[in-house]
């Protein structure tokens, strides 16, 4: 769809599903045998995994609307939105300017925006990107595992870590770049416009999404539920999928 990589699999209520920087529709992978009874859409965002050949800059706003498009062609009028760091940001937008649209929200690392003291960071990891290619992704992938799991993982769970390192070096370098600066520049959505209910989740060893300040966009939202995960970083469906997939159910299955 519009050069986006999608993908739409089983019957039932409709779940679009969006991935973090440096992810791709597989990062939910673990979780969809906990989903088999909802109609699963998950795409590739612009300039990430099999979606890379875009043109232009990248931003919130862009991928806001390219989602809107996808649910527009699948003849999704309402949907459950699962969404992973950088895609809660865009999660928050789209259902603060559609909220008829949006049924509940799931967010996995969830943040309204990026701490201005990360802003720099970020441009910095997406100019190494751009400037060294496919040696500079692995450093990239190295550091985002030591920075970005928790210690459990790294010591029991290689195939977590060998999931996020191959998520991150499949990443065209030029689009990782501009999805770095799309959210080095990403600002908050008006959570007043937030009508449904909410799931939140976390880490306790977290450090982009810590405990407290997702504790603190909860408070923010309406019907917000907040867990957070022992032993847990940032990348909590690949170290945790039991237990996300378990939260996950258990809250699309809600009615109310």
């Amino acid at each position: 769809m519009e050069r986006m990589a999608v993908e739409i699999d089983g019957t039932g209520e409709p779940v679009l599903m969006i991935h973090g920087l440096g992810g791709t529709s597989n990062f939910w992978t673990p979780v969809l045998p906990a989903l088999a009874r909802f109609r699963l859409i998950r795409p590739d965002l612009p300039g990430s995994g099999r979606s890379q050949r875009v043109e232009g800059p990248l931003s919130i706003d862009r991928f806001v609307r390219a989602l809107m498009r996808v649910c527009g062609a699948a003849g999704v009028e309402r949907a459950h939105v699962v969404a992973h760091s950088m895609g809660t940001i865009v999660a928050l937008h789209l259902a603060a300017l559609e909220p008829r649209l949006v049924r509940s929200l799931a967010l996995f690392g969830p943040l309204a925006a990026p701490p201005e003291a990360n802003r720099g960071p970020i441009r910095a990891r997406g100019a190494k990107a751009r400037s060294e290619g496919d040696p500079g992704m692995q450093e990239i992938a190295d550091a985002t595992v030591q920075s970005g799991t928790a210690a459990e993982t790294r010591r029991r769970s290689p195939l977590a870590v060998a999931a996020v390192r191959e998520s991150l070096m499949r990443q065209n370098p030029e689009g990782y770049a501009r999805t770095c600066e799309a959210l080095a520049q990403a600002q908050p959505a008006d959570l007043a416009r937030v009508a449904c209910r909410s799931l939140l989740v976390t880490g306790d060893e977290d450090a982009v999404s810590p405990p407290q300040a997702v504790r603190a966009l909860g408070e923010r939202l309406p019907a917000a539920q907040v867990e957070v995960l022992a032993r847990c970083g940032h990348w909590t469906i690949y170290e945790k999928p039991e237990e996300c997939g378990g939260l996950l159910a258990k809250f699309l299955e809600r009615r109310t």
